[in-house]
């Protein structure tokens, strides 16, 4: 009782003072004005609210509706399938309409190459420094990664020679074209010098400005061999900061991604409507070739590869499946490099080896370009009615093996190394641009398989390292599959108009709600999968 007056009494005191300070009287200005609201005319109202109604009924609502069917029963492989096809019927039926449309597809490829820097340095960072500190780890898998990367292209040069004197796509074609384009492409020479420049960069921010991956790579490495010798408290508080920037950088990788068709469609119908669908029929055996000596590679490299390692053929095709459509649809490897990477460490991968393998793989492991490259020069050969010796094609083989490493931040960097092979060893400048009119069509080709080389790459380094669906893989999946749920849940909380308080605690997020204070994460027996539910589900009314 006595609590009830004090309270009442501080109320009254509280609200004479209010009225005290706000009296006209006691201002030396007056009270300002109050603005009063006028109800719009009847006319006004009723005009909006017919605008509403054709909005909500006839025009928003069914497009929400549509949307909202076609969402629950699709995902982005169908809609990036949808936009190619939609893009080559664009550019087939209308060209100018085409091409103008080039700057849509070229804002996807520079979304992407936004996010490539931070994406590699903190996966990268947070992967090496944040599982052990044994500095010599990395060295190692840098050796061996290489390796295999040397292997594999040279087997892949090995398919694209082989195949140039089965098919002959150079017989009977006739050479014609402005070769001053060619001179100053052979003019551009790729040396070890420059090749080493871009492994380490002259520091960090130009790397990240051009765009040079293998640059960042070395420099994440580097940092994190630097924070394993550092204290822990440095080290704790760096591993947290570049954590969090990880999470933000794969869900701006969602962001962009659903924009994706828009900027492949729009890219394919650019490509059709500058060059032309007939531009097919006139090289149609190069390209010909090109497309079949890329899936005998795949069939007669790849797979065995696979069985070889014991990678799972079926779940391996079902990861590499997006971002190998994307990298095709785009023409671009680095519009395929986040999804490669977030696919990969969701199919078994471990962050630290994904981190690294999947973006040295890019200046590496060009499998596609480099089996191009050799059918290319053979192509040029034949087309100028050179009959090569087995010696010097073996030759031209060696000078590819070696020329096309490290140089998928050089732009046009294939058709630079073609020309410059083709000076090297006498063959017609003629045949180069030719093949630069269908470059577009092959390069889609040859650019899906450097980014399915790549992921089976970083597959295969797991499994020599022995982390494929290990323990360490299996810790950070349970922990991104629970940031999921409890995401998943929060998500639903939100849209059902029930508040949550989120605090951070130790660097650990805690959902205050009832019912996920008990979420369990269910390890399942198998390693290939996990069950996650929640510890009270709700009973069926």
């Amino acid at each position: 009782m006595l609590n009830k007056l004090i309270d009442k009494f501080t109320k009254n005191k509280s609200s004479e003072k209010n009225d005290i300070q706000l009296d006209e009287s006691s201002l030396p200005y007056g009270m300002p004005p109050v603005e009063e609201s006028k109800p719009y005319p009847a006319y006004v109202q009723k005009m909006a609210s017919a605008g509403s109604f054709v909005w909500n009924r006839l025009l928003f609502g069914p497009f929400a509706v549509v949307w909202g069917f076609f969402s629950a029963r699709t995902n982005l492989t169908f809609w990036i399938l949808a936009s190619m096809v939609i893009g080559i019927l664009v550019g087939n039926f209308a060209p100018d309409v085409g091409a103008q449309l080039q700057p849509l597809g070229d804002a996807f490829i520079r979304m992407i190459t936004i996010i490539e820097t931070p994406l590699i340095f903190s996966t990268l960072v947070v992967g090496i420094a944040g599982h052990g500190d044994d500095v010599g780890k990395i060295g190692k898998l840098a050796i061996k990664t290489i390796i295999y990367f040397e292997v594999v292209t040279t087997f892949a040069l090995a398919v694209g020679l082989i195949m140039a004197n089965i098919i002959r796509p150079g017989d009977g074609v006739v050479l014609f074209g402005d070769t001053s384009e060619v001179d100053k492409l052979a003019e551009t020479s790729i040396t070890w010098y420059g090749e080493l420049e871009m492994i380490i960069p002259h520091n960090f921010f130009v790397a990240a400005v051009d765009n040079q991956i293998l640059g960042v790579v070395f420099c994440a490495a580097m940092f994190s061999c630097a924070m394993m010798k550092a204290d822990k408290k440095s080290k704790e508080f760096m591993l947290r900061v570049n954590d969090s920037l990880s999470m933000i950088m794969f869900k701006f990788v969602a962001l962009i991604m659903n924009y994706a068709p828009i900027g492949i469609g729009a890219s394919l119908a650019a490509a059709v409507g500058k060059n032309g669908i007939d531009i097919l029929a006139n090289l149609g055996k190069l390209i010909g070739s090109l497309y079949a000596s890329l899936a005998i590679f795949v069939v007669v490299i790849l797979i065995p590869i696979m069985f070889l390692t014991r990678v799972p053929v079926t779940g391996f095709f079902k990861a590499v499946g997006q971002p190998w459509l994307i990298a095709f649809s785009s023409a671009s490897s680095e519009s395929a490099l986040p999804r490669a990477m977030q696919n990969m460490r969701e199919f078994g991968c471990p962050n630290a080896l994904t981190a690294f393998v999947i973006p040295c793989g890019y200046s590496f492991n060009l499998d596609g370009t480099t089996l191009y490259l050799a059918l290319a020069s053979i192509f040029a050969a034949q087309a100028g009615g050179i009959n090569l010796p087995l010696t010097t094609q073996l030759s031209i083989l060696g000078t590819l093996m070696l020329s096309s490493k490290g140089v998928a931040a050089i732009p046009r960097a294939s058709l630079i190394i073609l020309a410059g092979t083709v000076t090297q060893y006498g063959l017609p400048y003629e045949a180069i641009p030719m093949i630069m009119g269908v470059d577009a069509i092959m390069d889609m080709g040859r650019t899906s398989i450097n980014v399915f080389g790549n992921c089976l790459g970083c597959c295969v380094m797991s499994r020599i390292e022995g982390s494929f669906r290990g323990q360490d893989w299996r810790e950070e999946e349970i922990d991104r599959r629970r940031l999921a749920l409890l995401e998943a849940e929060k998500n639903k909380r939100t849209s059902d108009g029930v508040s949550e308080e989120v605090s951070f605690d130790d660097g650990e997020k805690q959902i205050h709600h009832q019912e996920l204070d008990n979420v369990v994460v269910h390890d399942a027996e198998s390693m290939n999968s996990f069950e996650i539910t929640s510890a009270h589900p709700q009973k069926k009314q």
